[in-house]
């Protein structure tokens, strides 16, 4: 019987999870995932999950390693970020594959989220004469499929809150000066982080007073898709010539008309938008904290004293204030980002 280290197991569940973040915002609906597979203490294949309906992260490893290596493919082990999947989707079960090419050990460190799914890759697997170790990096790995295991678990999708403030908590500056409050290092940071997402939200408000484009800019994968613009309205006095009607994305702008926050990520979650970046203003802001949806927030502030204007967060008023763990302060030239999730009372999620 042959002996596994954890720390070398670890390891090797490192490469595989390096692998799984080149997949990060171009999967949707289906989560990152990152697989590399072992012979003899080296890799022989690995690769990752490209897009939903290509090959699964286990199979693309598997095709690397019988293009290079596939002498060395029986009796290898296969170190996978997620548990693999054993039902026919789009694409066939991942653990019939691991079956026919003759590995014989399997490693995962997160569990399939799903409850229809969770825990029957090791009991096939088992029992087809091959061994299972599971919860190698566990945290690293549920780390990397959050927004997939709310969706999978709530059907509400997984909720970035973003916002680019003042000392004093303004997102405006007085009459008669500029547009912008944080610098142009802070805001760049901050679209990148549409590259992570399936749609951005905003109020009809930032439409009509900032007409912002709300697309991919510098550093997105070329393999990622626009996200969907959301726009909340409670009615139709939208400016037909703003960019997100008008430019060549214009066919993937959504404007939903009085629906309450909750119901419109509901219905978004039903469409298939596992994640969501809320981009303003501050009554969407508002709403999303006191429905307690946020799941990661990036708060950009600025050293400037605005004296007036809009709050960051808007409406009639939290009930309670909000705290954040796992928080990271970033210093970006004069301004800085702050980073963190929100703490929650343990409840599931539900529409009104």
């Amino acid at each position: 019987m042959p002996s596994f280290s954890n720390e070398s197991d670890a390891r090797w569940m490192h490469v595989a999870l390096d692998q799984a973040k080149r997949g990060v915002g171009l999967t949707s609906p289906n989560p990152p995932v990152g697989a590399v597979i072992v012979s003899h203490g080296k890799i022989i294949g690995q690769g990752f999950h490209h897009k939903a309906g290509q090959p699964h992260a286990e199979i693309e490893a598997i095709k690397d390693a019988q293009t290079y290596n596939p002498k060395l493919l029986p009796g290898s082990t296969i170190f996978v970020t997620l548990e693999p999947c054993c039902t026919q989707g789009r694409t066939g079960p991942c653990t019939e594959a691991i079956k026919a090419c003759g590995i014989k050990r399997v490693v995962w460190g997160a569990r399939d989220p799903n409850p229809n799914h969770q825990g029957r890759a090791q009991e096939i697997l088992t029992h087809a004469g091959i061994t299972v170790s599971t919860g190698i990096l566990e945290v690293e790995c549920q780390e990397l499929i959050r927004p997939f295991t709310k969706w999978i678990t709530t059907g509400i999708p997984y909720i970035i809150a973003k916002a680019g403030q003042s000392l004093d908590g303004r997102i405006t500056r007085p009459p008669g000066e500029g547009q912008w409050i944080t610098s142009e290092a802070a805001r760049a940071h901050g679209r990148r982080l549409r590259s992570r997402v399936d749609a951005i939200l905003v109020g009809a408000e930032t439409i009509r007073q900032d007409n912002p484009q709300l697309t991919l800019r510098e550093g997105a994968s070329p393999d990622k898709e626009q996200p969907y613009r959301v726009i909340l309205s409670h009615s139709s006095r939208l400016p037909e010539t703003a960019h997100v009607f008008t430019d060549e994305f214009k066919h993937r702008t959504w404007v939903i008309k009085d629906l309450t926050l909750l119901q419109v990520l509901a219905e978004l979650g039903a469409r298939g938008v596992t994640s969501v970046l809320i981009e303003g203003g501050a009554s969407v802001l508002g709403q999303a904290f006191e429905a307690q949806v946020v799941d990661e927030v990036h708060w950009y502030i600025a050293p400037r004293i605005s004296g007036a204007g809009l709050p960051s967060v808007g409406g009639p008023g939290l009930t309670q204030s909000v705290e954040l763990k796992n928080v990271k302060i970033m210093p970006m030239g004069d301004n800085v980002c702050i980073t963190g999730q929100p703490v929650w009372p343990q409840k599931p999620v539900t529409t009104p």
